[in-house]
């Protein structure tokens, strides 16, 4: 995957390309440090992926996405210290939105879930129906079935019902939690403890104060001294909290 870095800051680039040089089949073919410069390295490079800061000087990120031309279009992660500019970035079909510090492991699992969509979808402009399908079907199993209910997401034109079968876990970002699906993130402004009482009875279970699982999405229990985390199948590792070992051991029936 080709990928081109775009921050106003040399040192978040330079974090960033040393994070890239350890994520597999990943190439750093440009930087570019505003929205003017990623916009003819975009035309110019066709990168597969663009890593894209939204507070720069003059064009920022959000604009900069807006203006991109190309076709196909890359795949797009965010990443700011701001978590209130992620509707905007959504509405931007963003494979992901990073908040600042970029840790690895986060940026790694944002670029699988980036490769993941590239293959998916023949060109991005088709995003949007490719998506719609996939959830019809996921809509189509949860209403014949009547299971899991839904979490209505802002956007900016509206909302957006984000069924809770189709959600791998999720994590607390301050005032906001971050829901992961197979092909996108969605940010939601809502407490831990809210999502607890309407999470009740669905398949997912909360793993520490800051996040919940599905259990179905683990594929290994990882010891480190005292700390346990869950491997989930994108290679997402969440800690599980002290006081909620024994109720995940349960669940998982280990």
């Amino acid at each position: 995957m080709r990928v081109l870095l775009v921050d106003d800051e040399q040192l978040a680039l330079d974090r960033l390309r040393v994070f890239f040089g350890d994520i597999e089949n990943v190439e750093v073919v440009g930087e570019a440090r505003d929205g003017d410069s990623a916009i003819r390295q975009i035309e110019e490079l066709r990168p597969d992926l663009v890593i894209l800061d939204i507070q720069m000087p003059g064009r920022n990120g959000l604009r900069t996405a807006s203006d991109i031309a190309v076709d196909p279009r890359p795949e797009l992660i965010f990443v700011t210290a701001h978590e209130h500019y992620a509707p905007d970035a959504f509405d931007l079909e963003a494979a992901d939105y990073i908040l600042k510090p970029v840790r690895f492991d986060r940026l790694r699992v944002a670029t699988e879930r980036a490769r993941r969509r590239r293959l998916l979808h023949d060109v991005a402009a088709r995003a949007d129906r490719l998506e719609a399908e996939v959830q019809g079907l996921r809509d189509g199993h949860a209403s014949a079935a009547r299971s899991d209910p839904e979490l209505w997401v802002p956007e900016r034109h509206g909302q957006r019902r984000v069924p809770i079968e189709s959600i791998d876990w999720i994590e607390a970002a301050r005032d906001y939690v971050l829901l992961h699906t197979e092909l996108r993130s969605y940010m939601l402004r809502a407490t831990m403890s809210m999502l607890e009482d309407k999470l009740a009875g669905t398949a997912l279970i909360r793993v520490h104060r800051s996040a919940f699982v599905r259990p179905a999405r683990v594929t290994e229990i990882r010891h480190e001294g005292r700390t346990m985390s869950l491997i989930l199948g994108d290679g997402t590792a969440v800690q599980v909290g002290p006081s909620y070992v024994e109720a995940v051991e349960q669940a998982l029936g280990v």
